[in-house]
């Protein structure tokens, strides 16, 4: 399962890599491969100082050799040898009315002492982080990935909606981080659903990214904006990168298995704003956004 998976998601990373070039139009991916000491590595393309993107980045890897301690302390296990694969994203528009977005789909294993697999999962999702909350766009979003999950099980995508909101939740601020979408983690061999069959439903949501996320960027990205848009824009990417130092696990889980801090940090937008006691204005369209993300919704 491993080597189907890695094989799987190096060309997810072509496929996604040349979509949002195409939709770019002007700067390409710059690609950094890199060793990890302790055993494996990975492949980072990085796209920055765009037209359309201002700073993304489509990475993937894979990692293996002994748990580190605090991961054994997070899985409640001894010493153990482990595997660990994925493909993450995340895309920051420079226009403030296209929203950021942020994929992820991940593979774990781990094995006893004479090397066969005792435990092995499959996690992942999508999310969409608006700045200026166009509806159709959301429920575009979210349509697509409920297309992506009622293909496998009518009950997942409600399901992953749900986890999805309560993951990406700024407990801090009391607010969600963007809209969200999917969110899926240990998704383990069951009498329903072998892993083969695991494979067969992430597979599907990210072959579903492109389709759930290029539409809304054409739609955006050449839409006038204002000085005042752009503040607002980088205010709430503030929001953003305290919720991925706070409370993210592949941030944690990237820091703690001393992955590349290049490559973990990636997710980091370039200009972001920290204003005082900031309040969108009363009736305004920021505010719109803000009452979205403190009550999140069913879009579809």
């Amino acid at each position: 399962m491993k080597e189907q998976f890695y094989s799987y998601i190096q060309n997810l990373q072509d496929q996604i890599c040349k979509g949002l070039e195409a939709v770019e139009g002007e700067a390409k991916f710059r690609e950094d491969l890199w060793e990890r000491p302790e055993g494996g590595g990975g492949r980072t393309r990085v796209i920055e100082n765009g037209q359309v993107f201002e700073k993304g980045g489509v990475n993937i890897s894979a990692v293996h050799g002994k748990l580190p301690e605090a991961m054994q302390k997070m899985f409640n296990v001894g010493e153990a040898d482990f595997f660990a694969c994925g493909l993450s994203l995340v895309l920051h528009p420079k226009n403030p009315m296209t929203p950021t977005v942020h994929a992820n789909w991940r593979y774990f294993e781990m094995y006893d002492d004479n090397g066969n697999v005792i435990q092995q999962w499959f996690g992942g999702g999508q999310d969409l982080t608006p700045y200026y909350l166009f509806e159709e766009d959301v429920i575009h979003f979210h349509q697509t990935c409920k297309t992506a999950c009622d293909k496998h099980n009518p009950e997942f995508y409600p399901k992953y909606k749900k986890q999805c909101d309560a993951y990406f939740w700024n407990a801090h601020r009391n607010e969600a981080r963007g809209i969200g979408g999917l969110f899926f983690d240990y998704c383990k061999a069951t009498d329903d659903m072998t892993m083969q069959d695991w494979f067969n439903f992430v597979s599907e949501v990210g072959n579903s990214f492109l389709e759930a996320y290029v539409p809304i960027v054409e739609k955006r990205k050449n839409l006038p904006y204002t000085s005042e848009n752009r503040t607002w824009q980088e205010i709430r990417r503030g929001r953003y990168v305290e919720f991925n130092l706070v409370h993210d696990k592949g941030t944690l889980f990237g820091l703690k298995t001393n992955g590349r801090i290049e490559s973990i940090l990636m997710s980091l937008p370039p200009h972001v704003q920290w204003v005082y006691d900031h309040h969108a204005e009363a009736g305004s369209e920021e505010e719109k956004l803000v009452n979205v993300l403190e009550t999140p919704r069913n879009w579809i």
